[in-house]
């Protein structure tokens, strides 16, 4: 690997092997034991002892805060199931240049040990260079990142940098066969390359990430703040508040002037290594901030590097949840709403509504004119509820429940596909989703309504599937129950209407994910949409409201 340091494996062995195998740390209100673990064979005696989902933390040591909520957010519950959580602490040599401070970074493991222990850790693993790299530098395979996910930021400026991070997250991974992976936001570039790294290999981990944290005054926590003296850490300030303002100015509808803002942060005594605007998934150069962007930096504050970022966007995020009837789409996107804090629209009650009241005043579906007059007058409202139901009414009226009627079901598919039906209530749903912050499902809510969601999933099931679903549903609303052949095929008809219609036909978007939900629970539905969401949108962007 091209230049990386050639390196003594004797002589920076991370700590002595004198170290104990456990450690006891006791706080205010705690007193807990950590297991030490120095080699491969401690590493699977502890794990053959684990009857609970291993949740893996990596770090380099010199622990701070920020590692911390890593440890955290790792102990927490995922899916009910409780995590122990390994910590490993190994400085790589393989993501240091030749004039890299590998040699001079800060090691302690009895301060390491402390912190993460208080955080909740419940083993720590700190081999040596020879246990992770046996044999000399030719003795060992090493990853080669793609070339376009290192062609900016750090990766341009680091030359075999995280060729060394892929190399070592992978060996460490096949180590430890955790089920869950906690990385931070803070190396943004770090995260995206190990995120395909583990979907391109296909190992069978989730990836959880952590927002950048922050101390008191805004610096984001890092263990090369240990080099900053209070004068430079006062002017390392300028750098994370240059790019908030540039975040709040952007979500105010200005322009965003990357030149203007470099010489910004050089005005404060900062030497920019590089300041760019890219695209946070691909990591290739945007022009403009209509999308999701990422505004990252690098700087040399005295003789420290120092890298953070922000996230621009000119309105909060949407997630668009297409498919056919019956598919569980506002089951789940209530659920999602809620644990994401955001705001649930239900489109299809919206049709479901303007369909009950064309049917209550007794409109003919060719009557264009009527229908018209019709939508002019009605005050359509969808309002939240202290039950988490979502209630609709119409003209004042709450239409909650009869709108889900077997009759208005079986109308509904014509009335959605009139011409001014969609125009009207489109332009409704688009002005209430003008500031986002929002999940809307429906039939061409991807396509048609939000086009430029941050994440649209086309959810379906098989028809057999949906009809089971369509007969519990009208079970436990006290209507009379077909057979479930005649129900399939109600949904096999409706299927075709929606998706022949001349307007906004029911089509999966280009850039939609699928999911199949047979055999799926709703906590299974809801877990993978949000998994999906954390792919388009950081956690600092948008955090789960329980969080």
């Amino acid at each position: 690997m091209p230049n990386e340091p050639a390196f003594n494996k004797a002589s920076h062995d991370i700590y002595p092997n004198s170290v104990q195998k456990s450690i006891a740390i006791v706080g205010d209100h705690f007193s807990v034991n950590c297991h030490i673990l120095k080699t491969k064979a401690d590493l699977q005696l502890w794990r053959s002892q684990q009857n609970s989902p291993i949740g893996f933390v990596p770090t380099m040591g010199s622990l701070h805060k920020g590692h911390g909520e890593l440890i955290k957010t790792c102990k927490k519950s995922d899916n009910n199931q409780h995590h122990v959580v390994l910590v490993s602490i190994f400085v790589n040599p393989l993501q240091f240049g030749p004039k890299e401070d590998f040699a001079n970074y800060p090691r302690d493991l009895d301060q390491d040990c402390s912190l993460a222990t208080k955080y909740g850790a419940d083993a720590i693993w700190a081999p040596s260079v020879d246990e992770i790299f046996p044999g000399d530098d030719g003795s060992h395979f090493k990853i080669k990142v793609p070339s376009r996910l290192q062609a900016h930021l750090c990766g341009r400026n680091r030359p075999g940098h995280f060729d060394g991070v892929a190399t070592v997250i992978s060996k460490l991974l096949c180590l430890v066969k955790p089920n869950v992976l906690v990385l931070g936001e803070k190396d943004w570039q770090q995260l995206v390359i190990l995120k395909q790294l583990i979907r391109d290999l296909g190992l069978p981990v989730k990836v959880v990430s952590v927002k950048t944290i922050r101390d008191k005054n805004g610096l984001a926590y890092s263990s090369r703040n240990l080099y900053l003296n209070s004068s430079e850490k006062e002017k390392a300030l300028s750098l994370p508040r240059s790019l908030a303002i540039a975040a709040k100015q952007t979500l105010e509808g200005k322009v965003l002037d990357l030149k203007q803002l470099h010489s910004s942060i050089t005005e404060k005594g900062l030497e920019v290594e590089y300041l760019e605007l890219l695209d946070p998934h691909l990591l290739q150069p945007v022009d403009n901030t209509n999308k999701l962007s990422l505004l990252a930096a690098a700087v040399r504050c005295g003789k420290t590097r120092l890298i953070d970022h922000t996230f621009l966007m000119q309105r909060q995020p949407i997630i668009a949840i297409d498919g056919p009837a019956g598919a569980g789409k506002s089951t789940v996107t209530k659920a999602v709403a809620k644990k994401l804090g955001l705001l649930y629209l239900d489109t299809g009650a919206m049709y479901r509504a303007v369909t009950w009241l064309i049917k209550e005043e007794g409109i003919n579906l060719q009557n264009e004119s009527a229908i018209t007059q019709l939508l002019d007058q009605a005050k359509l409202e969808l309002k939240p509820h202290k039950s988490g139901k979502q209630k609709v009414l119409i003209n004042e009226q709450d239409v909650t429940e009869a709108i889900r009627s077997p009759e208005v079901t079986s109308l509904v598919s014509e009335v959605a596909a009139l011409g001014n039906v969609r125009l009207a209530l489109t332009s409704q749903q688009k002005n209430m989703g003008f500031h986002g912050g929002l999940v809307a499902e429906g039939r061409d809510i991807g396509t048609a309504v939000f086009p430029n969601a941050e994440l649209k999933v086309f959810l379906t099931a098989s028809s057999l599937e949906r009809a089971k679903r369509r007969s519990n549903d009208l079970k436990q609303q006290g209507y009379l129950v077909p057979n479930l052949k005649d129900l399939e095929s109600e949904i096999i008809e409706r299927d075709r209407l929606d998706s022949s219609r001349e307007i906004s036909p029911l089509i999966k978007a280009i850039d939609a994910e699928e999911l199949i939900t047979d055999g799926m629970n709703i906590e299974e539905v809801v877990d993978a949409l949000i998994t999906l969401f954390r792919l388009k949108v950081p956690q600092e962007v948008w955090p789960n409201s329980s969080e």
